[in-house]
């Protein structure tokens, strides 16, 4: 399967039948549809979205036909999969903005010019009421209340909107319209992927392939990754970000990144983890080549390079980094508090948070740290201003 064929897959369904497909598209020499289905609700793509794309490319490099399915109709509603409460619903205008960005950052993993791209729009809005009444009768609600995500909020109290059982019903269907062999999904997208080939099989039709990759945990090593939760690394994050978040993953955890995002072999990956078992080879060198690879696949050897003396340079030799954004302030105050500077500077999304970080010691002016969250700083000349590891901001002060 490639490079990466080391992705531990779920197959749901018979091996037999899986064997059988490919077998019949071998004699046939007619390609699988594989089809992964994405909902633009964000414009950003992160490495936990290209365990599942890497997968698909798989596919295309046998030679079948990948379909990509944007859902500018199911973000309407929004997946329920791993949430506690309803999804806040998006306009038609930020859902056809973010799928443009899609379309330039899924370049970088699969193979454009082969790619079959769908908009579940071409047929959701052509379907008529009676349809819609006609799809939703093919699911119970007790089945629907058998979905782990439904049971745990019914349990709770936490509210469920009708529309939300819509979802898996729209994403089946969508399943018919590209009449899909084989069907690509996160562990958390079980549910949806088997109501398509519910869907296919009471049409007559064969049931398609379900095929799951494991969920990416973020930089906070517990939940998955998610720019909504603050611990994901965007694909088009500049090199430095991008390798300084994957220094800051735990040292178990980093396996995991291996396993679903290198190139690299099975074997060479258990050699790497045999090694550090055994200390004949630092941790930290193994992360740093697994920073390498991913820089240089989303940007270039160069950047990978540039970054790795950057990393160095700041944590190695605790130096100041060779470049540092400005940040001009007009005030009209002689001081202000060392908090709301962090947020003004952009370095924080709260007052809160910039608390929190300040209280953790994860602050400091000038080289010194702060200890206190009622620090201020003086309002004159320029000051050096370092939130974290790898934040740093000259704030250049104007009187008003």
């Amino acid at each position: 399967m490639g490079a990466r064929s080391q992705i531990a897959i779920a197959v749901m369904a018979k091996e037999k039948e899986l064997f059988e497909k490919i077998k019949k598209s071998i004699q046939s020499k007619k390609p699988l549809r594989v089809k992964l289905g994405v909902d633009p609700t964000s414009a950003d793509i992160h490495l936990g979205h290209t365990v599942v794309l890497q997968k698909l490319r798989q596919f295309q490099d046998l030679g079948h036909q990948a379909v990509l399915i944007i859902g500018d109709y199911t973000a309407l509603v929004g997946d329920p999969s791993g949430v506690q409460k309803t999804r806040p619903q998006l306009s038609k205008e930020a859902i056809q903005k973010n799928a443009t960005t899609y379309f330039e950052q899924v370049k970088k993993v699969l193979d454009y010019k082969s790619l079959e791209i769908r908009y579940n729009g071409e047929w959701f809005q052509k379907i008529s009421f009676s349809e819609v009444i006609q799809l939703v009768s093919r699911m119970t609600v007790a089945r629907m209340l058998e979905r782990d995500d439904f049971s745990k909020r019914f349990k709770s109290g936490s509210p469920i909107c009708i529309h939300e059982f819509i979802y898996p019903l729209m994403q089946g269907y969508d399943s018919l319209m590209v009449q899909s062999d084989v069907e690509l999904g996160g562990t958390d997208q079980l549910f949806n992927l088997l109501v398509g080939r519910q869907l296919q099989k009471e049409e007559g039709r064969d049931s398609q392939i379900v095929m799951t990759t494991p969920l990416l945990e973020g930089t906070d090593g517990i939940q998955k990754m998610s720019k909504s939760l603050n611990n994901a690394i965007g694909i088009e994050e500049s090199p430095n970000e991008i390798y300084g978040k994957l220094m800051s993953i735990n040292d178990t955890l980093m396996w995991k990144y291996y396993e679903l995002l290198s190139q690299k072999s099975e074997n060479e990956i258990s050699q790497m983890r045999e090694a550090v078992e055994k200390d004949k080879l630092n941790p930290k060198d193994v992360k740093m080549a697994l920073a390498f690879e991913i820089v240089e696949r989303f940007h270039s050897k160069k950047d990978a390079s540039n970054a790795a003396e950057e990393f160095k340079r700041i944590f190695t030799s605790k130096k100041e980094p060779s470049e540092i954004s400005e940040e001009v302030m007009t005030t009209n105050e002689s001081q202000i508090l060392v908090s709301r500077l962090i947020v003004l500077a952009k370095c924080a999304q709260s007052h809160a948070e910039a608390r929190r970080l300040i209280s953790q010691g994860g602050v400091s002016v000038n080289g010194k740290r702060c200890s206190d969250v009622k620090d201020v700083v003086l309002t004159k000349d320029e000051i050096l201003l370092k939130v974290g590891k790898r934040q740093f901001k000259k704030i250049i002060f104007r009187k008003i």
